[in-house]
Order: C-alpha cells, then structure tokens, then sequence
C-alpha cells in the first residue's frame, strides 16, 4: 500500500476536484436546506479547528487534534444518518459530533481537561470521546449488539483512523460484528498518517476497507473530500445495518474507508517537519488544492442553493456560535476534587490522605490561589 493522491478515481465519485458534478444520478435526493446545513457545519468546523489551535497556542486549553481536510468526511456520514442512530467518536471528528447535537464547548472543555467535556447531554446520540488508538471499536460493537437484541433500529458509526486499523481491537471488533451481524457503520478517515507513521509503512494490503473481506462484510472506499460520494456511501451502510438484507435476512455492518489526507500536525504537540520526506511535501500540496469546502461550495453555488447573502449570514453565524462555546467553556470552574473522583473504584489509603491534604491547602488559601500557582 502506498499513499494514494486525491488523483485516485473512485466508482461512487460525484463531485471532481472543481467542485463540478461528474455523475448526475449520484447527487443525492436532499432538500436544499439539508445541503446548506451541510455546508454549514462544515464551515463551522474549519472555523472551529482554527479557533482550538490559537486557544492552545495561547496558552488557554491543554492540546487539540485538528481535522481540516476531514470536513466532508465527517459532515457528509453523519448527515447521512437518523437523529436517533448513535455516533462513537474518537478524537479527530468534531465535525461530525457537533453536527450532530454534541455542544461545541464540550468538546473545548474535553481538551481543557475539565470533567465536564465527557458529559453528553441526555438528547444527544453521542457517546465520550475516546483519546486511545481503537479502544472504542470493541465498545461501539457491543453497543450495537445490544441495540439489536433488543430489536431496536439504531445503527452505530464508529469513527477512527487507519492507524487504529493496525491495533487489535479494531480485528477484534470487526469480527465480532461479522460473526453477530451488528448494525455497525464503521468509518476509517484514512487521512494516511498514524501520527508520524504513513500508511504504506503500517499494512500491506491495497486498501483498508478489503480488510472487510477477512470479516465476511463488505467494505467500501470513498473520495473522503467529496461530501457527496460519502453520503451516499454512509447512507447505503446506514441501511444494510439498520434494515433485514433480502440476501441473507440479517442486519449487516460495513467498513467505509474514506480516503483523504491529515494537511496538519496529528496534534499541538506534533511537528510533521520532523517526518515529513520531500514526496510527503508534494503530496501535502496536492491535497491543498483539493480541499473539500470551496468545492463543496462551488456545487452548491453553481446549483443554485448558495449566494454571496447566504454565505454571509452563515459565517457571521458561525462566529457567533464559536464566540459562545468559547465563553461558556472557558467559563467553566474546575473542581479540584475531580482529581480523586475516577482513578480507583476504591481509594487507596495515600489517596485519601493527598485528597484529605488539598481539602487543608483550599481551606487555607483558597482555590483562586491555588490554581494561579
């Protein structure tokens, strides 16, 4: 396997490169609201992406895993799925989260490393983010398997990337919902970087999602810049998992792999000059140009859905929305004991005494001088 160029010619394609509709037939049967709202959440995320890195920059939240270049990956899955199906993310796919019902300032209160950033609210199909490499698939499977016995129709997207592909969890996962028939959409970004691991040096094989085969189900792959082609994609897998398949009467599940690349560092602690190599360097380029908003916007321009008014009142809406999340997370007040609350089930001794000491220290000084040392 080797790095694949945005050049790569896909099947389900329905936008080019420009932005121009290659296959009529394949543009989906959306409402003109649900196209906007699209690029809506899209914009939302490169604005929310660019905001999270200066916030980290400044000093004003821990770290954060940008996704510029993952926006019509993200957006086009899950707009292509039920308000009730359930996404289980993983670190890199706010775009799709959000979109979905998450707040935004939980996500900024996550990378703050405030408790209250793992707190879904009650009406949001949206499970915590996971930070380990593939944790989350066997937990997505098992969430769908029950979700089938009790013959409930949700289906499950798991998000995660093509180094998880590579960790055991992922092969224990896929089995498991090939051989139970869970309704699983799992979505691999293959944004072609494990960190600083490329792909062709992880796996042998041609693509991620042949590794379907090994598992019984099958696996698609898909132009991750075209929001299109992936919702067509999602939508089809959302289907097989959620509906009797005549062939075999079962519920199936589907590996997506959407192709696509990481423009940026794996997170604010990652400097990609460090591995990139000269070739890396020209592909980063490439993949620049086919960057998924301005041509997701042309189609919708030149559709008709789109206008210089429109785009206006989007973005000034979308710096409204992030002005809000920033303030309602940074105004969020850490509580020291959080620090105890979810390392043991049962606090050890020394625990209890360092906890016991805090307590001395707050009632002494008090919090505000205690968290500005």
């Amino acid at each position: 396997m080797s790095h694949a160029g945005p050049d790569v010619e896909f099947d389900n394609q329905v936008l080019d490169a420009d932005g121009n509709v290659v296959a009529p037939e394949r543009v989906p049967d959306c409402s003109d609201e649900e196209f906007v709202e699209m690029y809506r959440w899209m914009k939302f995320a490169r604005r929310f992406d660019e905001r999270g890195v200066s916030l980290q920059r400044q000093g004003r939240m821990g770290t954060f895993s940008a996704l510029t270049g993952h926006e019509a990956a993200l957006v086009g899955s899950e707009a292509a799925l039920a308000d009730d199906d359930w996404l289980v993310p993983y670190y890199r796919d706010h775009a799709a989260t959000m979109a979905h019902g998450l707040p935004p300032e939980r996500i900024l209160q996550y990378y703050m490393g405030h408790e209250a950033g793992s707190i879904v609210p009650e009406d949001v199909n949206v499970f915590p983010i996971s930070i380990t490499i593939g944790g989350h698939l066997p937990h997505a499977v098992g969430l769908a398997h029950a979700a089938k016995l009790r013959g409930t129709d949700e289906v499950f997207c798991c998000y995660f990337g093509d180094g998880a592909t590579s960790e055991g969890d992922f092969h224990e996962a896929l089995n498991f919902a090939g051989v139970f028939d869970t309704p699983n959409v799992f979505f691999c970004m293959n944004n072609q970087w494990a960190i600083s691991t490329p792909v062709e040096q992880q796996m042998a094989t041609d693509t991620i999602a042949q590794k379907a085969t090994a598992y019984g189900f099958e696996g698609v792959r898909v132009d991750g810049t075209d929001p299109l082609a992936v919702y067509n994609v999602t939508r089809e897998a959302a289907a097989r998992a959620r509906e009797d398949d005549p062939a075999d009467g079962e519920r199936r599940p589907t590996l997506v792999e959407a192709v696509l690349y990481r423009v940026g560092a794996h997170n604010t602690t990652d400097d990609p000059s460090n591995y990139h190599r000269e070739t890396d360097a020209a592909d980063l380029e490439r993949w620049r140009d086919h960057d998924p908003l301005p041509r997701f916007e042309t189609f919708l321009r030149e559709s008709g859905r789109l206008d210089d008014e429109r785009v206006a009142a989007i973005d000034e809406w979308v710096e409204e929305e992030l002005e809000r999340a920033v303030d309602a997370a940074e105004a969020t007040t850490p509580d020291p004991d959080e620090l105890f609350e979810f390392a043991y089930a049962d606090q050890p001794s020394r625990v209890r005494e360092q906890q016991a000491e805090l307590a001395a220290l707050r009632e002494r000084y008090g919090d505000d001088a205690l968290l500005e040392d």
